[in-house]
């Protein structure tokens, strides 16, 4: 039988500070709350939440245009979304 080399203990893993993690869960928590809040705002068949807040009128403060408000919604939308996802790889990434 060969013999096997010396190894010596094994290495303890580094985990980063818990400022560090308390600092990543926050943030991730605050993105997720604004995500679920623009993605009730958005109007469906029955203009969702945003009819309550004034955004799905037909006429308004914004000239009767809603596209516009939409479209800049689901652009607000979409980055907290992305930012959503980069706080999730950073959480996988520090655990």
């Amino acid at each position: 039988m060969a013999a096997r080399p010396a190894r010596g203990p094994p290495e303890a893993p580094c985990y980063p500070p818990a400022a560090v993690i308390t600092l990543a869960v926050t943030i991730h928590s605050l993105i997720c709350v604004t995500l679920v809040f623009l993605i009730l705002l958005h109007s469906g068949k029955d203009a969702g939440l945003s009819g309550a807040f004034g955004v799905g009128g037909s006429s308004g403060s914004y000239g009767g245009s809603t596209a516009i408000v939409e479209r800049n919604l689901t652009r607000v939308t979409i980055a907290a979304a992305l930012i959503f996802a980069l706080t999730t790889f950073w959480l996988d990434r520090l655990l």
